[in-house]
Formats: C-alpha cells, structure tokens, sequence
C-alpha cells in the first residue's frame, strides 16, 4: 500500500481522495508538515502531501491581491511582496521553534487552514479575515469553489471563513486567494520595563485605547523576558510597537510615552531590534522546544481584562510559565510535563474568564487523552458534527484531529 500521495494538481487531489472513498481509507492532509504534530495523534492511513501544488498562481499589487496553490511556501510569498513592498498584515506563525524544527516549512494552505495569526491580531484581524476564496475537494472527492478576489464578493455562504480554522477536516484546500496590504515604512516598540502582570495589562488597555494606533502590545514576565531572543533586559518588559511613515511614527511614540511614563520606566527598540522582537513573539521563540525534555504548551484566549486573573490560576494550578499578546488577550502558557499536560487549570480558568484554549506542543500519548482543541457544548458539538458531514460524511480527510469520534 502507499503510505503517501503526492498529486501535482487539483485533478490528482480529487483522483487522491475518491480512491480513500473507495477503500475505506483515511488520508492525513500535509502541507509543509511544520503544524503537523499541533492536534490529536493522527488516526489515518495515507499521507496526502500537498507540497506539490505550489506556485502563486496570480498577484495583482494594485488590486492587493494575491493567490496561491495551496503547497506554496509562506517564504516565497513573503518575499514576492516585500519586494513590492506589501505583506500578509495577519503574521502566519512559523512553528519551527515551538516544534524544534526547521523554520521557514509553512504553507499558505496551512496558514489558512489553521488560522493562527501574530501580534496584529487585535488590529489587523484574523487569517480568516484575509481570505477572499479559494479551490478545494471535499471529502466526497467533489471539487468546488468558493469566494473571489474581491473582499466585498460574497453571496450566500462565506466557506473560507468555515475552512480558516478547520484544520483540513472538511476539504482538501488545492488553491488560495488572500487580501494583501501595503507594508509599514518603519517600526519602533517602546517597552514598559519591571511591571508586574495586572499592571501591564492596564498599561496596554491604555495604550491600545489611545490615539497612538499601536499595532501590536505584548508583556513578558522576568522569568520569560530574558529567554527572548535579542532581548537584553533582565526583568519583565511590556511592548508597544508602532508602525508607519517615519514621521507619523516619531510623534506617536512621543505620545505614547508620554501616556506611559506614569506606569514606570521605558526603554525604546528601534527597527531592526523591533522586528526581532516581534518575530520571536509572533513564533513563541520564549517557549521554543528543548527536545525530549519539552514542557506542554497552551494556547490561551481570554478577553483581555481577564489575562491577568487567568494566567495567575494556572501558574498556580499547573506550575507554569506564560507571556502575553494581543495585549493580555493571548496566554502563551508553559506547563510541566504531567499526564495531562495542566489540562485540568488551563480549561478551568479559561472557563472562568469566558475564553478558550488550545494544546500546541504535548506528547502524542497526552494529546491523544486531553482536549486538544476546545471542549464543545452540546448544541455546538452536534452542529460541528452536521458540518463534518457534510463536507466528509465518511470521515476521510483528518479525522479525529481537532475531536475525538469526528
């Protein structure tokens, strides 16, 4: 039997998933293979690499639009619009750090399909929120399409916010469109130094709700701070970053630091060390893995006014360690190795703070007895569950990755 496919167009990923059809056969769908171990253990078959439909497939500039098969490195796309100086405002993660593997694997298939997204966040929205449309196969081996190259296209069903975030569960995604926006002149980050958690989230509450437009606000505790690469501070440092034209940047910060100065001390980052910065906190590099002796790592949501409150009970209901984005409203949390990885602290106080949270990094045998993805209620389950079958009514493509029994 083959362990892998690997089709080179669309026509090859239908042909790929009818013969699953007919032999009762699972398929693992991979891009790059960067997220490959976020979500419960494989329970397939066969392997459908997609790493062979690749190439961007059309980039209008003037349009800000730009698709893409869906194997396409996320560093070739980058590339392509720096060089017309645009980007993808949402940040796609790379997941190399968190894995301990080699940076740079990700997809933009995958990028979408899992919807994780940087420090712009807050401002920029969302992966989903930059999909026009795309081409996929359902799990009835049936190709479809879905969406456009225009942001205001849609009539009827939006799909691409269904599949951004469905891990490949529903259909195969063979090609891509997304909004591309044009890229900032320069960046500076001021940095709040020695606050303790509550106080930082009152300091970035303060600043994202100004007029200073700061596009990204994140607070490293000084147990986490100094495992930031190229961070030379030894205590906790809370982060502003503005970006823009030159001069719309220099009168922000003195805004903004003005703002700030009665919360304690400040430090500045000018370009280049506040990209580095930002690049490690987009690819949680605090946390990178150690290898064998790798501690779980959570995946937080909460409102941010809740930051705070939430990632004190699970450091003290799971021995861990967390740094905050989105401005306290993201919880990256480290947790000793357990059975359960702290899954019991973790969903109790994101329950409490009315969020949710997800298992990135565990071993397969814990991921495959702890909710890995939210726990759903009952109406909520059923619902995803008429949704799945829809889509894949035989359960060919990923099952059992974000849910068991699904």
């Amino acid at each position: 039997m083959t362990d892998t496919l690997k089709p080179r167009d669309a026509k090859e990923v239908e042909d790929a998933v009818r013969w699953a059809l007919d032999g009762d056969r699972a398929l693992e769908i991979v891009g790059g293979g960067s997220k490959r171990s976020l979500g419960r253990p494989s329970q397939t078959d066969v392997t459908l690499d997609l790493s062979g439909l690749s190439g961007v497939t059309l980039y209008e500039p003037e349009e800000l639009v730009l698709s893409a098969r869906a194997g396409t490195s996320l560093i070739e796309i980058v590339e392509l619009l720096a060089a017309r100086n645009q980007q993808l405002a949402f940040e796609p993660v790379d997941c190399g750090a968190i894995f301990g593997a080699i940076a740079g694997q990700g997809t933009v298939g995958g990028a979408l399909a899992s919807n994780l997204c940087g420090p712009r966040r807050f401002k920029a929205g969302a992966a989903r929120d930059h999909f026009l449309g795309f081409s996929a196969v359902s799990g009835r081996g049936e190709g479809f399409k879905s969406g456009g190259r225009v942001v205001k296209n849609v009539t009827g069903y939006d799909l691409a916010k269904l599949m951004a975030g469905s891990w490949g569960t529903l259909a195969v995604l063979t090609d891509v469109t997304l909004k591309t926006l044009p890229k900032a002149e320069t960046e500076e980050t001021v940095l709040l130094l020695a606050q303790p958690d509550a106080e930082a989230i009152r300091a970035m509450a303060a600043a994202t709700n100004s007029t200073c437009d700061v596009s990204a606000a994140a607070h490293l505790p000084p147990a986490v701070a100094p495992r930031t690469p190229g961070h030379v501070h030894r205590t906790a440092v809370t982060a502003f970053r503005l970006e823009g034209v030159a001069p719309s940047v220099t009168h922000r910060r003195v805004t903004l630091e003005a703002l700030l100065r009665r919360f304690g001390a400040l430090d500045l980052l000018a370009e280049h060390d506040s990209r580095a910065f930002w690049r490690a906190v987009r690819d949680c590099e605090p946390f990178a893995s150690t290898g064998a002796a790798e501690r779980p790592l959570w995946r937080l949501s909460v409102p941010p006014s809740w930051g705070a409150q939430a990632a004190a009970a699970i450091v003290e209901g799971a021995g861990a360690q967390v740094f905050y984005d989105w401005a306290g409203g993201l919880i990256w949390v480290e947790t000793l190795p357990s059975h359960d990885a702290g899954a019991s602290a973790v969903h109790r106080a994101a329950a409490v703070a009315g969020g949710h949270a997800t298992l990135v990094r565990a071993p397969a045998a814990v991921r495959a007895v702890v909710d890995v993805f939210p726990p759903q209620p009952g109406a909520l389950a059923a619902l995803t569950k008429r949704v799945k079958e829809s889509f894949d009514p035989k359960g060919v493509l990923n099952p059992g990755r974000m849910w068991a029994g699904m």
